[in-house]
């Protein structure tokens, strides 16, 4: 776990995102040995959590990487799948520091996950909800998901569905009648663009 300096104070009424995404931030800036800012000690941020944390540049993904599952303190869970969303996403090369100025952050909590009940491939994309769902694919040991935010490239279930069974390493039109799916909600915080120059 990063050790970084703590911001002692009631911070109950901030936005949670003005906590998290400088969270998330200092723990890259840190790994690339740049001076960070001080953090809250918020309780909530030692109560067990599920984060995902995206990184993109001019709007192209440049790592995404988190927890389907809460596991540890949200703290610790935030700054590690920042430092792998950076640095252990087998996608992209490790970040650099020239890139870190025009990084955009994003944190994204997850609710917990919930069975979806379907008969078929056509009444479990029925149900999806998009711009709500994020979807957890499962099959033997294949297993994938998208955030919500996915939905914004994918609108179409078919299209989300098909590209889920892709990235799961199946075909776009896999299917089998022992496929899992799961759902889930997140609550989500973006650094807004011209937001990262701005901080050291």
């Amino acid at each position: 776990m990063l050790r970084l300096p703590l911001l002692r104070g009631n911070i109950m009424s901030t936005d949670k995102g003005q906590i998290l995404l400088p969270l998330a931030r200092n723990a890259i800036a840190q790994q690339l040995g740049q001076p960070i800012s001080t953090i809250s000690e918020a309780a909530w941020l030692q109560a067990s959590g599920a984060s995902f944390v995206t990184l993109t540049q001019d709007g192209e993904l440049r790592g995404c990487i988190g927890s389907l599952q809460a596991h540890r303190p949200l703290l610790q869970d935030v700054q590690a799948n920042a430092l792998a969303a950076a640095f252990q996403d087998p996608r992209f090369p490790p970040l650099q520091l020239a890139e870190l100025n025009r990084t955009q952050v994003e944190v994204s909590l997850l609710s917990p996950s919930e069975a979806i009940v379907f008969e078929s491939e056509q009444d479990a994309l029925a149900q999806l909800r998009p711009h709500i769902d994020g979807v957890i694919f499962e099959f033997g040991y294949y297993r994938s998901t998208f955030l919500p935010q996915v939905w914004e490239q994918l609108p179409d279930p078919e299209s989300f569905m098909a590209h889920l069974k892709h990235k799961a390493g199946l075909s776009l039109d896999f299917w089998a009648a022992n496929v899992k799916l799961a759902r889930y909600t997140v609550s989500k915080w973006k650094e807004p663009v011209g937001r990262a120059e701005q901080i050291a």
